[in-house]
């Protein structure tokens, strides 16, 4: 199968219209997509920064957006702040980006770090959300998940 700017776009859009994705990862995919086809060419990465610019241009595809979206969800599914910045670090986003998120996350739910903590506590069944047997335990998993020592007393203790 041969690859152009046409093919390489489509593949783009058919991907953004099944997952949120980051510039970075959006890059990734494409590539992916060309080492599968076997065949490469050296405008490849040229046309990859063209659509990914004109995607941003048309404001498909948002990194802020995109950061904003996965610390909100993040914070709701019981992830520390740790953790949400490194899912995003990996992701590709950039640091002022992530800083951004994190800023309106803080602003949107002021206790935002002990409610995540508490929602962590209850889905592993930690502490007195469960049944309590081995405190150590439950405070190296809280610490694994990224959650100060502070944040790890209020919830468990």
């Amino acid at each position: 199968m041969i690859i152009n700017k046409d093919i390489l776009k489509k593949y783009a859009l058919n991907y953004l219209n099944r997952y949120a994705s980051s510039k970075k990862n959006l890059e990734i995919y494409l590539w992916r997509k060309i080492k599968k086809s076997g065949i490469f060419n050296k405008t490849f990465k040229s046309d990859i920064k063209n659509i990914i610019q004109e995607l941003e241009k048309e404001k498909i595809i948002n990194d802020e957006d995109f950061a904003n979206s996965i610390a909100f969800n993040g914070a709701r599914n019981g992830k520390s702040k740790k953790l949400i910045k490194y899912n995003l670090i990996k992701k590709g986003i950039e640091e002022n980006d992530i800083n951004n998120a994190l800023n309106n996350l803080e602003e949107e739910i002021p206790d935002y770090e002990t409610q995540s903590a508490i929602n962590f506590a209850k889905k592993k069944k930690l502490g007195k959300y469960g049944q309590f047997i081995e405190q150590k335990k439950d405070l190296s998993k809280m610490a694994r998940a990224g959650f100060n020592y502070d944040i790890i007393k209020k919830v468990l203790f």
